[in-house]
């Protein structure tokens, strides 16, 4: 059991690593429509698990035994929040979006002290404000109260997308018995219903060798192959050990967006990235504990 433990929390932590890099490849996709990147990049996730359950030696009709209602689950965290990240990112600028919804981490922590034999304490409280303090500063741009019209579709969809992950992440905690190979038909059906929300709702856009790398790109990494290792991680390992890893998601993510230059790193987002990271860390009063207890066997 502690074995796995373990091993849950390190494939959490890979999988933080793996999704720094959304942001990048969704800006990367370019002008590519959100439901249309959706169906690419889940059919590419899809691939992934039925790999998986052939090494596993399952099939489909192993598919069809999960419950109707955890599919519902599925959907409703993997299309649910990625369909309102792609739009967050596409309708406001990448940093600020980002941040926004790098806010799930913190959600996670409060939200997982609503299972069994857990309480929120002061200490999650507190966390909170100061990181929404640290997302209001990104709508203050620089110190002046300039909400920008143009721009508040994209702010409510990262808030959305956010509020949609913590919740799907500490649901999914809740189904143990469940186990991760499902996460291929959630990847299938959400390709699915993609493809046809495209059909009706958008014109199909030819992709550019860029914008079909990155969707390629987000069906293996950070729209794919996180997804199993998350559902593995959230299921074995301690989920506030997870939100509390979570947290290096943010800084890694924007860091990338100013390293390759599509962003700039102004002191207004210095400054609401630290309240986050901060309000993050002290959400998680056993921070320092969480790194001992992942790296240093007693």
């Amino acid at each position: 059991m502690e074995n796995a433990n373990t091993k849950g929390n390190l494939l959490g932590l890979l999988t933080v690593l793996l999704w720094s890099s959304l942001a990048l490849f969704t800006v990367l996709s370019g002008n590519i429509p959100p439901f249309q990147l959706l169906s690419i990049s889940f059919f590419i996730a899809s691939f992934i698990g039925f790999i998986m359950l052939k090494k596993q030696n399952k099939s489909l009709k192993d598919l069809l035994n999960i419950p109707f209602k955890v599919y519902l689950i599925g959907i409703y965290g993997l299309f649910g929040y990625h369909f309102f990240y792609f739009v967050a990112v596409k309708n406001a600028p990448a940093v600020e979006a980002n941040l926004l919804n790098y806010l799930w981490p913190l959600l996670i922590v409060v939200f997982s002290a609503f299972l069994p034999n857990e309480k929120l304490k002061w200490y999650h409280i507190v966390g909170t404000l100061l990181a929404l303090l640290g997302a209001f500063l990104l709508v203050l741009k620089g110190g002046e109260l300039d909400f920008k019209e143009e721009y508040s579709k994209g702010y409510l969809s990262a808030l959305v997308a956010a509020l949609l992950w913590s919740s799907y992440s500490v649901i999914s905690k809740t189904l143990k018995h469940i186990p991760t190979f499902a996460v291929t038909g959630f990847c299938f059906l959400t390709a699915i219903l993609s493809l046809i929300a495209h059909l009706f709702l958008e014109v199909t856009v030819m992709p550019t060798f860029t914008q079909l790398f990155a969707a390629i790109m987000l069906g293996l990494g950070p729209v794919g192959g996180a997804f199993y290792l998350w559902d593995f991680a959230v299921k074995n390992g301690d989920i506030k050990i997870l939100g509390s890893l979570a947290y290096l998601a943010p800084l890694l993510s924007t860091l990338i967006l100013v390293f390759v230059g599509i962003s700039d790193l102004t002191s207004s987002i210095v400054i609401a990235c630290v309240l986050i990271i901060l309000g993050s860390i002290i959400s998680s009063k056993e921070y320092m504990k969480v790194i001992k207890k992942l790296f240093i066997k007693p």
